[in-house]
């Protein structure tokens, strides 16, 4: 099979496109025809080292969406089911196997798919975090992105109100979640006390760019305030959150339910590559502008 892989540390240019053996899946895993391949920021991450050491080549990539085409012994997944979620072994690739699956609808795209995983997951484990309860007012740093859309429409469905911070360019479609719209930036303490005069009782932070300070000035303190991205959390007392759970499981269910229904939507359409152009995807990933998933697809 096709997949994508690298032999040392490096930029973009280190991917490869590789012939290597289709995976067999064990135990509980599928293996899944990979249709779509979400590109997320830890995977440049990853292929620049900043994760630590790893057995080379390795293949990159982990979010997908396919069909099921062999099964494991103890795997709960029948050939032909359509699942996303996270491989085992690398996303980028034509096959992949793995164990943290669910149903993808029949509505959504498989592209679609491909964008729910991470963006669905992140968010639940941060607003859990924050113990976000109905009525109180959340703050989203980077609410039109992957994971602040999502966050903003978790939060919304559970009753809470909901500020979020993006681009100038992209206040409407903070709006479009049901969210009220703030540019970030200078000023951004003021615009977001006016718009919030009795406080703010949780911040979410999804896109860095020292905003912590802005968020513990609102808050009053480094209380319930999540960042994902901030690697100066610790020097400032705000929590970090990476990681999952079978709780993010049940909410990346819960999101392609309500992404396929229309009741939640993403915050533009995925923006495809090849798989054979990785590299650029990756590359795109890293300069970070632009609405909707990087997606790779391999047909």
């Amino acid at each position: 099979m096709k997949a994508i892989q690298y032999e040392r540390f490096g930029g973009p240019e280190v991917l490869e496109l590789a012939e290597i053996p289709v995976p067999e899946p064990t135990g509980a895993q599928a293996r899944i025809a990979v249709r779509a391949a979400g590109v997320n920021p830890a995977d440049f991450k990853r292929r620049k080292g900043l994760f630590g050491p790893v057995e080379f080549p390795a293949q990159a990539g982990f979010e997908v969406a396919g069909v099921v085409d062999a099964v494991g012994p103890e795997s709960p997944w029948r050939v032909g089911d359509e699942v996303l979620g996270w491989s085992d072994s690398g996303g980028y690739a034509e096959f992949a196997v793995g164990t943290r699956l669910v149903a993808k609808p029949g509505q959504l795209s498989f592209p679609d798919a491909a964008a729910i995983p991470v963006a669905a997951g992140t968010a639940e484990r941060g607003l859990r975090l924050l113990e976000l309860k109905a009525d109180e007012t959340l703050l989203i740093h980077g609410a039109s992105g992957a994971v602040g859309s999502m966050a903003a429409q978790l939060a919304r469905a559970a009753g809470a109100i909901v500020i979020g911070t993006a681009s100038a360019a992209n206040q409407e479609v903070v709006a479009g979640l049901g969210a009220t719209p703030t540019t970030y930036g200078d000023g951004v303490v003021d615009r977001v006390r006016a718009l919030a005069p009795n406080g703010i009782d949780a911040v979410l932070d999804c896109a860095g760019h020292d905003f912590l300070d802005a968020a513990i000035a609102l808050r009053g303190g480094t209380d319930r305030i999540v960042t994902f991205v901030d690697p100066a959390a610790a020097e400032k007392g705000v929590e970090f959150s990476s990681g999952g759970g079978a709780s993010v499981l049940e909410a990346v269910e819960r999101a392609a339910q309500l992404v396929a229904s229309g009741a939640f939507h993403l915050p533009a359409p995925a923006r495809l590559y090849p798989l054979s152009e990785a590299a650029e995807a990756q590359l795109e990933s890293e300069i970070g502008h632009g609405l909707g998933k990087i997606v790779l697809t391999t047909g």
